[in-house]
């Protein structure tokens, strides 16, 4: 692949960084976004090739000047990495709607904002590739996550429309769903809302619990996620969407079996809703 330039959000963590660290490695220009200043010099000393810029995707009357600024600066984008986000775990009862709210503005409203802000700029290029980070969580659902798989899934939903839109000028949209990788999600990026309820204390606990110990022992690499990600975007077909690991792929494929079992199940009552209306003529007689 020619070198690209591409804009990665959250680039200074998780698989913000790793794709970032393989992008420059293979010879590409990266524009990374980070919230502080503290984020830049950590990703500066890590990554000193990365051009970073100051944009929370939450400021999203903000995003569109960042952009242009960007292109003003380096020249057009060709890839989109929309990857800033983060997990809250709680049981739904226990949590708050500003939590819903808050992970729903970073995780989709954050997401959307800047796609929104290329959008016009890869129409007009008649190229680009945006790929929209989700998860399994976004094909999948698990109890103590449901204000995270509830953004997942619908920035899944968006993303296949989105694909769609841009497919007749040229411009690709994946969404990437990645199972268990070792990064800080579990762990010190994740938001936790404090048990109150104690007829949860069997469901919600051992999962807690579990889930912390996990943390840092994952079975994704994110180094292979980031080359998983470099061959995407050099794909002239790419997928609606790309799992990636071996736990998605096996949860995944076990919910559409359950889907299937379903809907064979209830297909009688599925298929009996259906009706003919009769036309004005043949009910008046």
């Amino acid at each position: 692949m020619s070198a690209k330039t591409f804009f990665i959000t959250g680039a200074n963590s998780g698989f913000g960084l790793a794709i970032a660290s393989a992008a420059v490695q293979m010879g590409h220009k990266v524009i990374g976004t980070v919230r502080s200043e503290q984020s830049r010099a950590a990703l500066a000393d890590a990554l000193p090739d990365v051009h970073s810029v100051l944009c929370d995707v939450t400021e999203f009357d903000r995003i569109p000047g960042v952009v242009r600024q960007v292109e003003e600066e380096h020249g057009p984008v060709d890839i989109l990495i929309n990857n800033a986000g983060y997990g809250h775990e709680g049981v739904l009862e226990e949590s708050s709607l500003e939590e819903l709210r808050r992970q729903f503005d970073v995780n989709v409203f954050g997401a959307v904002a800047v796609a929104k802000a290329f959008l016009p700029k890869f129409r007009a290029r008649r190229s680009g590739f945006i790929v929209n980070i989700t998860s399994m969580g976004g094909m999948i659902t698990m109890p103590g996550i449901a204000y995270y798989c509830g953004s997942k899934f619908a920035l899944q939903g968006i993303s296949e429309v989105m694909r769609s839109e841009m497919a007749p000028f040229g411009v690709h949209v994946t969404a990437l769903c990645p199972g268990s990788f070792r990064t800080d999600w579990a762990g010190r990026s994740m938001v936790r809302t404090e048990r109150s309820i104690a007829d949860y204390d069997t469901l919600f606990d051992p999962i807690r619990a579990g889930r912390k110990a996990a943390s840092g022992n994952q079975l994704g690499d994110p180094e292979k996620l980031a080359a998983a990600v470099l061959e995407l975007v050099q794909s002239e077909n790419p997928p609606p969407q790309l799992l990636l690991g071996s736990d998605a792929l096996r949860h995944v494929s076990a919910r559409i079996e359950r889907l299937r079992e379903e809907l064979e199940a209830w297909q009688a009552v599925t298929l009996s809703t259906d009706g003919l209306r009769e036309d004005a003529t043949t009910a008046s007689r």
